[in-house]
């Protein structure tokens, strides 16, 4: 019988110890699921407090782009006002001046063919 009390005291000790894993899985599992949950709601408070913020970017992001495409048609439509008035403070000109204006074009194109003759004999040069 001295034989067996050992056998017994090892099973029992065997025992034990399968509990004590079991236990122990159980409760890791238990803390395990129970961190899941917590990041869970942590996420769903961080994406309901994202989203308002995402969408003021983005409404802010559209009003910005709004605001640069009205000042381009707003400088686009003062730049065509101006040279329209050009053209006709131009066309005013040669009416009330035409020999005047006559001269001013010749001795415009006279210098540009002068500029274009330097231009292409520099090229020319090289």
């Amino acid at each position: 019988m001295n034989s067996i009390k050992p056998f017994e005291q090892s099973n029992n000790f065997s025992g034990e110890a399968v509990q004590s894993a079991d236990q122990a899985k159980k409760s890791t599992a238990s803390l395990a699921n129970d961190g899941i949950g917590s990041l869970s709601d942590t996420l769903k408070d961080i994406r309901q407090q994202a989203a308002p913020m995402l969408n003021r970017t983005t409404e802010q992001a559209s009003e910005l782009a709004q605001r640069g495409v009205d000042s381009v048609l707003d400088t686009s439509h003062q730049l065509k006002e101006k040279a329209l008035r050009a053209s006709h403070n131009s066309v005013n000109y040669i009416k009330e001046e035409p020999v005047k204006s006559m001269l001013i074009a010749a001795a415009t194109g006279a210098a540009l063919m002068a500029l274009v003759s330097l231009v292409s004999r520099s090229r020319d040069h090289r």
